[in-house]
């Protein structure tokens, strides 16, 4: 496994989480001058973006992201974006955040297996920091902490081989590799079954740096070519016009990465029955953890990095419910097969007991944004998300 792919994968799902935020922020969006005060306003979303945006990419965390370092579990990463989401005045309820980790991580995984080459995973990378600059934009302090990002990410990853970026390819195939969750818009643009795998296309742009099958060349022992032969392929292929931008500024050429939340239409998430089976089959087991100490530690690291404020008195923030209804989230919850849910991360440190101790406490340090006067009532049905997204 590659210790570089943990920063593509974390920044790669923040982008996705961002897109998913802001699209369902913006449709329901009241203007200022005729919102009432429990309504949600262009300013609220720009609070929420850039909160997230700026705990995201703040210095410290980012420098603990860098590090080199293996991946960990699904349930440590998720607790990261918990806690990211968190930073902000809204609230997601524990169904809610299960459905948006969903959408994040089934996007991420389609473009991957989409990318023409293992290095065009970078070009996406940089695709999502496009995006989320045009967030902030007019946030200049925060807009200097992604640019600072992104030349750290050339600084580490325009230098890698081939060989290098296919590692982290692989490695990011294998985290992904037991996840089948169906989203209704890969469903309705047929590029997703029923059960939950994606179909990938046999035609369109080779990559950058190969020809468009057809052709076969027949060289002598002097390295002379002596005779061509044409064949018949499957697929439509096209030779790409040219290659993306690798640096600050540029055209990246390939669209993986962007919103495809930019034009709204209903997203859905639905466990498939294969997927439910492995999650029954994968249950944690009891036994202690040989590798608890490095998740413990890795926890402790990303997680002291998040300045989160905790609310003022009783009041809660938003409330961001990803589902129509209220029963549809509660349903969602209690139907959810465990092993995939994240209320516990259960990390066996029985030996560490001054380890454990101060995760708990960096978790018992982390707040969460205050909320405004009148908040608590604002966004109540936030993210009916997607209408089913």
């Amino acid at each position: 496994m590659s210790t570089r792919t943990l920063p593509l994968l974390f920044l790669n799902l923040g982008g996705e989480m961002l897109y998913i935020l802001d699209q369902r922020l913006r449709a329901q969006s009241i203007p200022g001058e005729k919102a009432r005060k429990d309504e949600w306003t262009d300013v609220d979303r720009k609070r929420v973006m850039n909160d997230i945006i700026s705990a995201m990419f703040k210095k410290n965390f980012m420098e603990e992201l860098f590090k080199p370092q293996d991946l960990y579990s699904k349930k440590a990463l998720r607790t990261v974006y918990d806690r990211l989401a968190h930073t902000s005045i809204m609230r997601l309820n524990q169904a809610s955040m299960d459905k948006l980790y969903d959408l994040m991580t089934m996007a991420f995984k389609y473009q991957v297996l989409l990318c023409p080459r293992p290095r065009d995973i970078l070009l996406v990378t940089y695709n999502h920091l496009d995006a989320i600059k045009d967030f902030i934009s007019d946030s200049p302090g925060i807009l200097n902490q992604v640019d600072e990002t992104f030349r750290q990410l050339i600084e580490t990853y325009n230098c890698l081989s081939d060989g290098e970026f296919q590692l982290i390819r692989q490695t990011l195939l294998i985290f992904f590799q037991d996840m089948h969750i169906r989203v209704s818009i890969f469903l309705k643009d047929k590029v997703q079954n029923s059960n939950g795998r994606f179909v990938l296309p046999i035609s369109g742009p080779v990559p950058w740096g190969t020809e468009v099958p057809g052709l076969i060349r027949i060289f002598n022992h002097k390295g002379v070519e002596v005779k061509r032969a044409e064949f018949t392929t499957a697929g439509n292929y096209v030779a790409p016009q040219r290659e993306g931008s690798f640096e600050l500024y540029g055209d990246r050429v390939l669209k993986l990465g962007t919103n495809m939340y930019s034009v709204t239409r209903p997203v859905e998430t639905h466990m498939s029955g294969s997927s439910k089976n492995l999650a029954s089959q994968a249950k944690e087991n009891i036994a202690p953890n040989p590798l608890a100490k490095e998740e413990l530690n890795f926890l402790a690291r990303l997680l002291g990095g998040l300045d989160v404020q905790k609310p003022a008195g009783g009041e809660t923030g938003f409330r961001l419910n990803l589902f129509t209804t209220d029963e549809e989230e509660e349903h969602a919850a209690q139907t959810r097969p465990e092993e995939l849910s994240y209320k516990v991360i259960n990390i066996e440190a029985t030996q560490e007991p001054g380890r454990r101790a101060e995760l708990s406490r960096i978790l018992g340090e982390l707040e969460v944004a205050e909320p405004r006067p009148g908040s608590a009532e604002k966004g109540e049905d936030l993210l009916a998300l997607m209408d089913g997204l």
